[in-house]
């Protein structure tokens, strides 16, 4: 609760409207370097987009972003990015798909804050959501980021929806040997779609254009570990699939956008350094040194996560493996990132440094007008909301989204 005698700066005058990019790209850009501060002895970690303010949503076919322009300063203030999508609601009777806007990047200039800015620009977003059919809107944030929870929840009628887990590995300057008995098999894009269909299609948020995301220049391939002894049982295609298989897709964010962390004490600094000095001057002892988290890195995000049958916690294992040694390969690459559901199976096995990973990222989401006014077809018979009690165990993460 705030203070009695607290008071919120006046709300300025604003205008919400499409960002331009000819007009608009140097003032976003220097508005968005205004937001990355960091409090003193509070490590953060920075998002550096490479030159494109609309990379996040760009590879989505229908996306936007919405800029907040100060009336009196002609300033660029605030602004937010959407995207829609067609996902499935996850019901395993019936495929139901939905249109579903997902809401990210709101950003507020830290001089304009607690100003209402914020508020108009998710209205804003929203109204766009709606003219173009979403029938429900959500967004993703650290359960830790009260301030974005508050606004959301408290001010724009969201509801939190589904709990999830960031997963972060570091990559290590070293190969993690293969298990052995294990095959694995890199998958073209069209037989991926066909093995996610019949796998993973009545996910909730499952993709209907999963193909699209296969095809797109970022996706590294999608493969499979099988156990040798099962190969004569795989076969996609006449629906034949081992009684034991793992799989997963690899999609290069670091193409778009980098990290940075900051803020971070000497003490730190110096103990990741000296891991790093170690292990050059010790190879042989294959120490988990930490990388270079201090200048921009990128990561590779694992999506499509999915194991079945006995032993399949060791066939992941043994994708995750494979997949450190692609990024191994890659100099820019520091770490891999994976998002599961709280109750995914998947989520014991992944290897992880729990330091480095968000136990809660909160879903939130809000059925907009569209929705509220019938029930179509498209929706289904059930609203997706009221089904928050029966949280799903799988989850699929759009790398689109991360």
């Amino acid at each position: 609760m705030l203070a009695q005698n607290h008071q919120n700066p006046p709300e300025v005058t604003v205008v919400i409207r499409e960002y331009e990019e000819a007009r608009d790209k140097a003032a976003v850009e220097a508005f968005e370097s205004r937001c990355d501060f960091q409090q003193t002895g509070k490590p953060s970690l920075v998002t550096n987009l490479l030159g494109d303010p609309l990379c996040r949503v760009r590879h989505f076919p229908l996306h936007v972003m919405l800029v907040a322009e100060h009336v009196e300063k002609s300033e660029i203030v605030g602004g937010i990015r959407g995207c829609i999508k067609t996902v499935s609601k996850g019901e395993q009777e019936h495929r139901v798909y939905i249109k579903l806007a997902y809401v990210l990047g709101l950003r507020v200039s830290p001089l304009h804050r607690q100003q209402g800015i914020g508020t108009k620009l998710v209205q804003g977003l929203e109204e766009w959501c709606k003219k173009n059919g979403a029938d429900y809107a959500y967004m993703a944030t650290d359960s830790y980021n009260e301030a974005s929870l508050n606004l959301f929840t408290l001010k724009c009628d969201y509801i939190k929806f589904r709990s999830l887990t960031i997963l972060v590995q570091p990559v290590h300057a070293h190969n993690k040997p293969l298990i052995s008995g294990v095959v694995i098999k890199r998958l073209d894009p069209q037989l991926a779609g066909l093995v996610y269909y019949k796998t993973m299609g009545d996910s909730e948020f499952f993709p209907k254009d999963i193909d699209v995301i296969l095809h797109n220049r970022l996706n590294l391939g999608t493969f499979v570990a099988i156990p040798k002894s099962y190969l004569d049982h795989w076969d996609p295609k006449m629906n034949r699939f081992p009684p034991s298989f793992a799989i997963l897709s690899i999609w290069n964010t670091k193409e778009v956008f980098r990290f940075q962390v900051k803020g971070v004490s000497p003490l730190t600094y110096a103990e990741c350094a000296g891991s790093r000095v170690l292990d050059t001057l010790m190879p042989c002892l294959r120490l988990p040194s930490v990388p270079n988290f201090f200048k921009q890195f990128g990561v590779y995000f694992l999506y499509g996560l999915h194991m079945r049958g006995y032993g399949g916690s060791r066939l992941m294992k043994s994708l995750c493996a494979h997949a450190h040694n692609m990024a191994r390969n890659d100099v820019l690459c520091r770490a891999l990132v994976a998002e599961v559901g709280q109750r995914d199976p998947v989520r014991e096995v992944m290897p992880h440094w729990r330091k480095f990973s968000w136990a809660e990222d909160i879903w939130c989401i809000k059925k907009l007008g569209t929705a509220k006014q019938e029930i179509n077809k498209n929706l289904g018979p059930h609203d997706w909301i009221k089904s928050t009690s029966s949280s799903p165990s799988v989850i699929f993460v759009d790398p689109r989204d991360f």
